[in-house]
């Protein structure tokens, strides 16, 4: 087929012969009347065709409407094409005009950019804020001067009004859809007298005042992660709202718990279409139905019905709509006991299998106080270092989040100040190199001069830019980790090294930390169904009946 000849002016069109010339053959149409002549190249399109005021005879079943020749050519081309569909807001009416409180940004310095479609308006006493507390070394200070930064690049143009905003998506972030307004001049602020004029908290409470009397069709909103300033607002008629996109999830009983009770009829169900096999002692079986897309790589499931054998297997692999279950190796059988410790329930049952399984480079373990969370990851790692030599030792480290009053500081080296912070790793020690005594007194001391020589206890202020290499790297505490903190201690890991984080979720000292915003919380929600992590949360307590019965009731 020939082409067209090429254009002879700038910005020409082709004519409507050369366009039909080039389209593909039509089969269920009838063909079109051809021009009566050829326009010239340098010709315009005629928009306009006499032959469509024709009025044509109705037919009981229409087809579809032909393209218009009022149409151009060029647009009717387009209109077959299919268009990415526009992002609609998820509110209706005018965007929301949000008011950031400083400890917004310094909480999240860029939450300027998660409010998607909504705008958002800094008070110059936020900036007064900022700025004073930007210096230091605390992760306030540092999220601070980020934020300065981010503020930095979005008003570096200098040909932008104020009065119109700034995009915020101009520094490269899509998502944020609204405009950045500074306050540019004095606004008329009434408050109560009751409220003192010079305090900060105050003045931004009237700089929301005066821009929902501005802004009267418009929703105006105080975003504050203040509870008692939030309180305020509300007392005065104004509308504020906590920060709410650090958290992962809206609930902490939404949490994957990495394990999955398999229903009565599993068997029923999958037995026809299900593919069983043998291999290094284990069993395996591929499913296919209802039931995988539920799970994910690394889950753990359980089938335990009344006269029937139990069924405790962990999904290895997923592929399209079929996937792996492989049979456990039982850790409760005193046999397979790990250096003198034995899973005393199901779920620590499961746990062990992920400590020992060296393709699971990481694992978190949840559970309230006395699960064995931390007996069991210590003998673990010490069977690992120590028999079978594929660790080269443990590293152990803590959040010093301290639960009552601070003591103040400590004498002595690293491993030294960081004594008094690791009594439950003396303790498991003690337990964990508890023999029957056949070795003497002097047999104990030597072990656990072995044991403690195999233990290197660290602390989390210095883990910037450390690589670990074959180590068995424990994290107790994880609860009191931040998002950041957690990121930061996961990345320190190199080939061969296993990162074990261990954390109760009721437990949290970290002042504005919740079960949400934690990164415990955060690496398990990231991890979960990846090939080389595990999770299991421990649901019974087996430290005494005394422990388990306060955890309960108190």
């Amino acid at each position: 087929m020939p082409l067209p000849k090429p254009p002879a002016t700038k910005a020409a069109l082709l004519t409507p012969t050369d366009f039909e010339a080039q389209a593909a053959p039509r089969t269920d149409k009838k063909s079109l009347k051809p021009a009566a002549a050829a326009e010239p190249a340098t010709a315009t399109l005629n928009l306009y065709d006499e032959s469509a005021t024709v009025a044509a005879p109705v037919k009981a079943a229409p087809k579809a409407p032909p393209v218009s020749s009022a149409m151009p050519v060029k647009a009717a081309s387009r209109a077959a094409e299919p268009r990415p569909r526009a992002r609609k807001p998820r509110a209706e009416g005018p965007p929301k005009l949000f008011v950031l409180d400083t400890n917004v940004l310094m909480h999240d310095p860029m939450s300027l950019f998660r409010f998607e479609e909504h705008d958002i308006f800094l008070p110059m006493i936020t900036l007064e804020e900022l700025d004073g507390h930007k210096k230091g070394m605390s992760e306030v200070a540092r999220n601070a001067r980020q934020a300065s930064r981010e503020l930095d690049a979005l008003a570096t143009d200098a040909s932008f009004d104020p009065k119109n905003g700034i995009p915020l998506a101009k520094t490269g972030h899509k998502d944020a859809g609204g405009k950045l307004f500074f306050q540019t001049t004095l606004l008329n602020i009434k408050l109560p007298d009751g409220l003192p004029q010079g305090k900060a908290d105050n003045q931004i409470l009237g700089v929301v005042q005066s821009l929902r009397e501005q802004h009267a069709g418009r929703e105006v909103v105080l975003v504050s992660k203040d509870i008692n300033m939030r309180v305020k607002a509300r007392a005065l008629g104004l509308a504020a709202e906590d920060y709410f996109n650090d958290k992962v999830l809206e609930d902490g009983d939404l949490l994957y718990t990495g394990v999955l009770q398999l229903p009565g009829d599993f068997w029923e169900r999958h037995g026809k279409t299900m593919e069983s096999w043998q291999q290094g002692g284990q069993t395996f079986y591929r499913i296919s139905g209802p039931m995988v897309p539920a799970l994910m790589v690394n889950q753990f499931v359980y089938l335990e019905s009344p006269g029937a054998a139990a069924l405790y297997a962990r999904v290895t692999e997923i592929t399209g709509k079929t996937a792996v279950l492989k049979t456990l190796k039982d850790y409760s059988s005193a046999k397979n006991s790990v250096w003198g410790v034995s899973a005393r329930n199901r779920e620590q049952n499961f746990a062990l299998n992920l400590l020992m399984d060296p393709e699971c480079d990481f694992v978190s373990l949840t559970g309230t106080a006395g699960t064995g969370k931390t007996l069991m990851t210590l003998a673990s790692g010490l069977s690992q270092v120590l028999d079978d030599r594929r660790y080269t030792e443990i590293i152990v480290t803590r959040v010093t989040v301290p639960v009552g009053e601070d003591i103040g500081f400590l004498p002595g080296t690293e491993e030294e100040k960081m004594g008094p912070w690791m009594g439950a790793l003396d303790d498991n020690l003690e337990v964990l190199a508890r023999g029957d005594g056949s070795a003497g007194e002097w047999g104990r001391a030597a072990t656990q001069d072995l044991v403690r020589s195999k233990i290197k206890i660290k602390s989390l202020n210095f883990m910037r830019g450390r690589t670990f290499l074959n180590k068995f790297v424990l994290i107790d505490e994880a609860q009191n980790l931040t998002p950041k903190q957690m990121k930061t201690l996961i990345t320190r890991a190199g080939p061969g090294t296993k990162i074990v984080c261990l954390g109760n979720l009721a437990q949290i000292d970290t002042p504005y930390l919740t079960e949400g915003s934690s990164g415990l919380t955060y690496a398990v929600d990231r991890f979960k169904g990846w090939p080389h992590s595990g999770h299991v949360m421990l649901a019974r307590g087996e430290r005494s009946r005394l422990a388990d019965f306060a955890s309960e009731v108190l």
